[in-house]
């Protein structure tokens, strides 16, 4: 198969002056397109979607708006332009000219951080593939799509980074990226929150405001690499990632002033009364938030961890926004880090800085989230009610790091195995919390409406009217 660059895929890196590129690219080309018609959203060959499709990096091309067949979708392989004369800024590299081209020294850890990043690409979109099929509004149905497509074109970027700089392994590892599968037993993706399904809309909205949340700390640290092609793909995949978390912010936002209006209406904040009346009451969405958030503070790492000083010595992965940061070496200092004591209590135990630098990303993260959560409580808060949402501690429910496999309660506390039996049940999503979100997962297609559970936006895509047709269904 021959493929018009120019066209087909919109690109900044030149693929067709490179023809050794071009040729690997030609033949994984088609392998991605018979992986996107099996795993992709699901019926939607023929759909005509108003998307957003990037055609250059400068902002009145990144964003070109119109009428796309899913099908016929432009992935494209753009990288931000480059910084002149820019220096590796921490480390023990600090303050030398950056790579363009791969370390040898550092090959084979480059390639996995890559392939890691990469692997999650694919993955949040065949996790949403059924989603389009309960959506509850063709706003949200757009939404749900424009992060399908950029998804696949994130993958198109890291997939260019492994033909491009790593040769037969890298190609080796493209063909892998379609090959393993979230949830599949025998392949699954590399990441275990990848491989949790989302099988309605409240399980999506958390995803994209909390797990892509994470992505946008994974690639801020990325984009501080000492090799440049990685950092500045990183660089320019940060402006999509923004809309994937307004989609999953705004989308809890509209959930809770759905759920309010109904407890004024009824005058209750009974959640079974309000469940039965066709809204999810506070506490529920408080345990998919718990769920889901304690599920991506997996995603940073072991918060003591070797690899992550490694990486941080050698260039390769920073801390996000690292130029806020005033000691770039972090030589000599250290972090104060909480630990289980293995008495049923809580130690401090110092560790050197560099060993820490994913709890740091991951406090970083944590701050971050806040930001949301702070405007559904306000909206809670007007309407008069005293339920607060907050995040789960970072020692909740974790499987990583010195607190994975401890049984704490969502504020942190350490219990024993009986309690947390006993509570569960309280903390995180239950198999009838579960099946009642399900009941709810009715599609609603007809253009301006919306599901009874959650409140129309406040506006439409790219100043269009809500109630705007933003998909054509066959």
């Amino acid at each position: 198969m021959t493929i018009n660059y120019s066209e087909r895929i919109p690109n900044n890196v030149d693929i067709g002056s490179n023809p050794t590129l071009q040729r690997a690219l030609e033949h994984w080309q088609p392998h991605f397109l018979q992986w996107w018609r099996e795993m992709g959203p699901s019926d939607t060959a023929s759909t005509d979607v108003y998307l957003r499709t990037a055609v250059s990096v400068e902002t009145k091309g990144w964003a070109n708006y119109g009428m796309v067949k899913m099908a016929d979708y432009r992935w494209g392989i753009f990288l931000a332009d480059a910084q002149p004369e820019r220096k590796i800024g921490f480390g023990d590299h600090y303050g030398a000219a950056v790579w363009q081209q791969v370390p040898g020294e550092y090959r084979s850890t480059l390639r996995r951080l890559i392939v890691t990043q990469g692997d999650t690409e694919p993955a949040s979109v065949e996790q949403q593939r059924l989603l389009g099929l309960c959506c509850p509004s063709l706003y949200d149905l757009r939404n749900l799509f424009q992060v399908n497509v950029e998804e696949g074109r994130h993958l198109w970027a890291m997939v260019y980074l492994l033909h491009a700089h790593f040769g037969r392994d890298g190609r080796e590892e493209a063909e892998e990226l379609l090959t393993r599968h979230s949830g599949d037993s025998d392949k699954p993706r590399i990441l275990s929150t990848f491989n949790e399904p989302i099988e309605d809309w409240l399980s999506f909205f958390m995803f994209t405001c909390f797990t892509d949340r994470d992505g946008k700390f994974q690639l801020k640290s990325l984009a501080e690499s000492s090799f440049d092609p990685l950092a500045r793909t990183c660089r320019f995949m940060l402006t999509e990632e923004a809309h994937h978390m307004f989609v999953g912010e705004s989308g809890i936002g509209r959930i809770v002033r759905r759920t309010l209006e109904v407890m004024s209406e009824l005058k209750t904040d009974n959640p079974e009364t309000i469940r039965r009346h066709g809204a999810i009451d506070l506490p529920t969405i408080q345990k998919y938030m718990n769920f889901w958030v304690s599920s991506a503070l997996d995603l940073f790492g072991a918060d003591i961890s070797s690899n992550a000083a490694a990486h941080f010595a050698n260039g390769l992965k920073g801390r996000a926004d690292e130029a806020s940061y005033s000691d770039h070496l972090c030589v000599d200092t250290t972090f104060e880090l909480d630990k289980p004591n293995g008495k049923g209590g809580v130690t401090q135990e110092t560790v050197a800085m560099r060993n820490a630098i994913n709890e740091v990303i991951r406090n970083a993260y944590l701050k971050d989230c806040e930001v949301g959560l702070k405007r559904w409580n306000k909206s809670i808060e007007t309407a008069g009610h005293d339920l607060r949402l907050k995040l789960p501690s970072s020692r909740f429910r974790r499987i990583v790091g010195s607190w994975a496999g401890q049984h704490t309660d969502p504020d942190g506390r350490v219990i024993d195995a009986a309690e947390w039996d006993r509570r569960r049940d309280e903390w995180i999503p239950s198999p009838t919390d579960r099946a009642f979100i399900k009941s709810l997962m009715q599609r609603v297609v007809e253009p301006g409406k919306m599901a009874a559970w959650i409140a129309p936006p406040e506006r439409g895509i790219n100043n269009l009217p809500i109630d705007y047709e933003y998909v054509h269904l066959a």
